[in-house]
């Protein structure tokens, strides 16, 4: 079984796979910022070459790395995610679209800003959105069993991490509790990045960064308010219950690591709370 991994450039098949023989495609490309024309570049029209390439070579089968947070979907870059979702169902390829919920790195940007001696940042009251947080290594296995378990095969799969969910407020609580701490709890209220939207969005009409910058915040009241768990369609709540656990690698573990200088983490575009 050989798995091909093909980068979404110009190129045909037979240049990006050298004319070998692969019998599933993964990708797990994703927009850096999720902006709206990198969203439609990377998030859709990379992955449509992608599909386009492992179509050229007869692959059977195409693993795609999505989010779960497509099924509310308020943000380009959840559109252009759920227009290749589309796509690749479309296809007549076997497909297996991996939706899992909140990373590790994306739940790790306070670690050092507490570590200074700053409160740990919530909004409203910290259990507005809970998650149930995956590793890397846990998910890269899930992805690796998709290619030979056939119940993954045409199928849509939400994933967490193991454990029950947990709020923003738990995780303060976890990382305090690591170092022995207290917790230190700074409230911060939704209706404050409601009013950067809005004049960001005024501002945007008239300018370009602003209007990247509208976006960014209103990417950043999503992720404050809309929790990353199974959204049940009849009930319109979300559920941790209905969210399939998979992998031993808890969020608190991860936090411990960090802290003993077992283990670091490239925060990348998580950084925004390293720079509070």
């Amino acid at each position: 079984m050989r798995t091909a991994s093909i980068v979404g450039t110009q190129c045909g098949a037979a240049e990006a796979l050298r004319g070998e023989h692969f019998d599933v495609a993964v990708s797990c490309l994703a927009s850096r910022t999720g902006l709206p024309d990198d969203a439609w570049l990377v998030d859709y029209q990379a992955n449509v070459q992608i599909l386009e390439a492992a179509k050229e070579a007869g692959i059977p089968h195409m693993i795609l790395l999505s989010a779960i947070c497509v099924q509310k979907p308020r943000l380009a870059f959840q559109h252009a995610k759920l227009a290749f979702e589309k796509a690749l169902k479309e296809s007549g390829l076997t497909y297996s679209i991996v939706r899992p919920t909140a990373f590790f790195k994306s739940l790790s940007g306070q670690i050092g800003r507490v570590q200074r001696g700053k409160p740990f940042l919530v909004f409203g009251d910290g259990k507005l959105t809970s998650c149930k947080p995956i590793s890397d290594r846990n998910l890269g296995r899930y992805l690796s069993e998709c290619i030979t378990d056939p119940a993954r095969h045409n199928a849509i799969l939400p994933i967490g991490g193991p454990g029950p969910a947990i709020t923003p407020l738990d995780q303060a609580e976890a990382l305090f509790g690591l170092m022995g701490e207290e917790p230190r709890i700074r409230r911060v209220p939704v209706a404050l990045l409601d009013a950067i939207i809005a004049v960001l969005g005024l501002l945007g009409k008239v300018s370009r960064k602003a209007a990247d910058k509208a976006e960014l915040a209103r990417i950043g009241r999503y992720y404050a308010t809309e929790s990353m768990l199974v959204l049940d369609p009849q009930t319109g709540a979300y559920s941790a219950h209905a969210t399939p656990s998979t992998g031993s690698d808890t969020l608190p573990g991860h936090y411990a690591d960090i802290i003993a200088g077992r283990g670091s983490v490239d925060l990348g575009e998580h950084a925004v709370f390293e720079r509070g």
